[in-house]
């Protein structure tokens, strides 16, 4: 069948999930002409499991995705139930936005948000077929009605639908997440075309009527007043509403003993599921298996929308047959009269194995041929989403006959992410965590748009007022912290009046407003009264939110600077190994000294750098101190 289109494609995006809208978004607001097809236009940006965005590390990811020109950001701030910032007890490096979304509200959002861009055409349909020439290289796709589209670049962003099935007990059905459609013969079609793919599983809880629920017996846990949002674009005063609240409650000793006697019966632990699962976030039955010193577990109540009643029952996903989960779910307090709307299960699927990527997420021998989200191994919605943008700045800049932007691990979670997911072997679905970023210091929630938005405005995605904007907002930074460091304060009975106050020791001899603010007690407000040259931060350059944005980075920069200078000195030591380049044709098999497995790795995941090399499992650093004295022969 011939496409019945008035103008070809640029661009196929397969699959309306978070990396597919991110995916699309991109490349039409880049110029290009999109297809998306997806199997149900009811389920776009669906969230099949937890209904928030953000969390820890994961908020790092929506604010650098909103910093590169991405669209979840501003899609979670209209739509969002409650927000909160985790983590402020700990410093500012792990502080991260996570907000409660209204699932249906977001899904439209996004929705209308692809619907808008002229260059995307959203299609129901279900792809079976990538169709390529004799040299690999990507020419359209074919989907399960016939139907034949054209494009020079595919992104596949296939979620967990490929050949995926949800057990619940010995209930086992043939379909993707929550009862839609799955796909089975695309799976079928990439390993025919030679790609290599795996099991791997997740699961999700019960869903419930949240009138069936006593809140009497639970924690009330109340969003933050004010509301920060995710979007460096979003004016706060436009999100500042009335929040829901959500509630947190705990198994116990009788949920715990109900499982165990009933383990037997579990998919997972009867060997019925082949799939790996998330080792950090595990059933219920994983955490009693695992856990077995622990008396109790946190299980959150949360909203799934403002015009439904179901809740979800955040730590407690299973795969236990229902009329157990009947049992389990009612033995914890505030459930004892739950009513289950929908049952936990668990879901597996296909996914790549490791290796088969490059590092700008293109299928190796294939060109044109790019993957984002869960198809890569990874988990989560902020992962999927990081990943469908990056992917479509690479599908776009090879369109042009481009390099695509490169992002290192010391620049964002998005180049942590995707160098793990190209050069690390996944044992089990890949979640960001904060504790994989060596350079978290740096690499802040709240400074996404410093290290970022530059990249977004040279790949055509942030506009030059933003960029400006920016550029004003770093000037008035870098201009005040050098005032306060040349700014000498001698003591004096109000200052130390001031000191005092704030719980620090007086001062005997004369300072820096800026060795004063190094204090931990000591904020930006403490100094006003006695800081008479402080200039206003709010500008008709920029919006006036950005001046409380101003006075944060001023704070952390001094509070932090002997930190931060010692990390920017490691990236120096970094980046001298991500600038030795490895050629293509190297023979690893041939150079004398290294090691069989560190040849066989670095011949299969082809590192472009010294430094990719380095961080690949099973090569060592004297498999590295080898292959720099062949490059030192070689040159």
């Amino acid at each position: 069948m011939g496409a019945p289109f008035e103008k070809p494609f640029d661009l196929i995006v397969v699959g309306a999930g978070h990396a597919g809208c991110e995916a699309a978004l991109c490349g039409a607001r880049l110029g290009w002409r999109v297809i998306v097809f997806c199997l149900s236009t009811d389920h776009v940006a669906f969230m099949p499991c937890n209904p928030h965005i953000g969390g820890s590390s994961k908020g790092h990811l929506v604010r650098e995705i909103d910093a590169l020109g991405g669209e979840m950001g501003q899609a979670i701030d209209h739509t969002f139930l409650q927000s909160r910032m985790l983590n402020l007890s700990k410093g500012p490096a792990v502080h991260s936005l996570r907000a409660q979304a209204d699932k249906q509200a977001y899904s439209a959002y996004m929705r209308r948000a692809l619907e808008k861009e002229e260059n995307i055409f959203l299609k129901q349909a279900e792809v079976t077929k990538i169709l390529t020439d004799e040299e690999n290289r990507v020419t359209g796709a074919e989907t399960a009605t016939g139907l034949r589209v054209s494009a020079r670049a595919l992104i596949l962003c296939a979620g967990t639908y490929l050949s995926s099935r949800c057990l619940t007990g010995e209930t086992i059905t043939a379909s993707g997440p929550n009862g839609l459609q799955m796909s089975g013969a695309l799976s079928k079609n990439l390993e025919k075309m030679g790609i290599r793919l795996r099991r791997f599983k997740t699961g999700t809880p019960a869903r419930m009527d949240g009138k069936s629920l006593d809140y009497s017996k639970m924690q009330i846990q109340e969003g933050d007043v004010p509301v920060r949002p995710f979007s460096f674009d979003t004016d706060p005063k436009a999100v500042q509403k009335e929040q829901v609240p959500c509630y947190l409650t705990y198994t116990n000793k009788i949920t715990h003993d109900i499982i165990k006697e009933n383990i037997h019966r579990s998919p997972i632990y009867a060997g019925v599921i082949e799939g790996i699962g998330p080792r950090y976030c595990p059933s219920i039955e994983d955490k009693v298996v695992r856990f077995a010193d622990k008396e109790r577990h946190q299980v959150f109540v949360e909203p799934e929308g403002a015009h439904t009643d179901e809740v979800y029952i955040d730590g407690m996903s299973s795969s236990m047959p229902e009329d157990v989960q009947w049992k389990m779910y009612r033995s914890v307090p505030g459930l004892e009269n739950c009513r289950i709307v929908k049952a936990a299960y668990a879901i597996e699927y296909d996914c790549l194995e490791s290796g088969q990527l490059t590092p700008r997420l293109e299928i190796r021998g294939f060109s044109g041929l790019y993957c984002a989200g869960q198809l890569n191994g990874s988990s989560g919605y902020e992962e999927a989403a990081a990943q469908g943008l990056f992917a479509a700045l690479q599908a776009a800049a090879f369109l042009k006959g481009e390099e695509g932007i490169r992002i290192d691990r010391s620049e964002g979670y998005i180049g942590v992410l995707v160098d793990d997911l190209v050069h690390k072997e996944l044992t089990e679905p890949y979640r960001m965590m904060t504790s994989r970023a060596e350079y978290r210091l740096l690499l802040r929630q709240d400074n996404a748009d410093t290290r970022l938005r530059e990249k977004g405005f040279r790949a055509g995605l942030v506009s030059r007022e933003k960029i400006e904007r920016l550029r004003k907002k770093e000037e008035v930074i870098a201009s005040e912290i050098r005032r306060m460091k040349e700014t000498v304060i001698s003591p004096s009975g109000e200052l130390n009046a001031i000191l005092e106050e704030a719980g620090t020791t007086p001062v005997t001899g004369q300072t820096t407003l800026a060795a004063l603010l190094t204090r931990p007690q000591v904020t930006l407000q403490t100094l006003h009264a006695i800081d008479s040259t402080r200039p206003s931060y709010a500008s008709d350059a920029y919006p006036a939110h950005v001046a409380d944005e101003i006075a944060e980075q001023i704070e952390i920069r001094i509070k932090y600077e002997g930190y931060l200078l010692r990390q920017e000195r490691q990236v120096v030591q970094f980046r001298k190994q991500e600038e030795r380049v490895l050629p293509k044709n190297i023979d690893y098999q041939s150079i004398r000294g290294l090691r069989l497995e560190a040849a066989e790795k670095l011949s299969r995941l082809q590192p472009e750098t010294v430094g990719a090399a380095s961080r690949i499992a099973g090569v060592n650093p004297a498999d590295i101190a080898v292959l720099l004295v062949y490059l030192e022969k070689r040159a």
